[in-house]
């Protein structure tokens, strides 16, 4: 992590679970996974992954940033799309390596797909362990109409 990225260190235990010190445990990869809920209803809208880089950008900025593990980049939720996302709050966990964002999510939907929500598909359970998807919404916005051909989707 640079210098100029400014989180505290690592403490004790105890400084990290009942402190008020922002000490995160990145991963090996540098990274820390990120629920990402509606403010007002309390929909999980998606799940995604944040470097220090993009956590400061977050925080400093009030829009969310994300890291791509398929793209390896930093992106912020919305920059092709306009969908941006407004972060009203943002926790972390007991031992600092997860995050839970309360945003208001500007524009239809939060999933790359075209729905509102990353999670828009139940596992119905079938008996032979297998289980099948149900969709639980319809589609928010067309994500073809959203993002060109030529553009990888947020």
């Amino acid at each position: 992590m640079s210098d100029d990225i400014p989180f505290a260190p690592r403490g004790d235990h105890r400084d990290i679970e009942e402190g008020d010190a922002l000490a995160p445990a990145f991963d090996a990869d540098g990274l820390l996974s990120a629920i990402v809920t509606d403010a007002g209803s309390g929909e999980v809208l998606m799940l995604a992954h944040m470097n220090a880089e993009a956590l400061r950008r977050t925080l400093e900025s009030g829009y969310a940033h994300y890291w791509s593990r398929s793209r390896r980049r930093l992106w912020k939720k919305g920059e092709r799309s306009g969908h941006v996302q407004e972060v009203i709050e943002a926790r972390i966990d007991c031992d600092q390596d997860a995050l839970w964002l309360k945003v208001i999510q500007h524009g239809p939907g939060a999933c790359h797909v075209g729905y509102r929500s990353c999670f828009y598909r139940r596992i119905e359970r079938t008996g032979d362990r297998r289980g099948r998807l149900s969709f639980t919404m319809e589609k928010a916005f067309d994500p073809e109409a959203t993002y060109s051909a030529a553009e990888e989707p947020e």
